[in-house]
């Protein structure tokens, strides 16, 4: 069964940090580099950041030093973990293969940064 689940979203006040986690069926998660996206009120979603299966790592120039993605192959799941979170980080945050231009998302998981 193909299946995304991204959890770990929340209310934070600006400066503050949220992990997130993605748990993806194998379907979607085995051998391939994955990624996480995210996408604001009234703009188009964007990639954020990806890490391949040999665990190299990229970012979107908003985003580094202040972010961090990885991975754990033995349970499918990829996290971000966000630090220094600004008002503009404010999106629903989605995981799915890197580069994915399909229509097969998740619910995504709401993060909200307050100012």
């Amino acid at each position: 069964q193909v299946q995304l689940v991204e959890s770990g979203g929340g209310l934070v006040q600006a400066g503050g940090s949220l992990r997130l986690s993605c748990a993806a069926s194998e379907t979607i998660f085995s051998s391939h580099a994955m990624a996480w996206y995210r996408q604001a009120p009234g703009k188009q979603r964007e990639l954020v950041a990806v890490i391949t299966n040999g665990n190299n790592t990229a970012y979107v120039d908003s985003v580094k030093g202040r972010f961090t993605i990885s991975r754990d192959n033995a349970k499918n799941t990829v996290y971000l973990q966000m630090s220094s979170l600004k008002p503009e980080d404010t999106a629903v945050y989605y995981c799915n293969k890197a580069y994915y231009r399909g229509d097969y998302w998740g619910q995504g998981t709401q993060v909200t940064v307050s100012s």
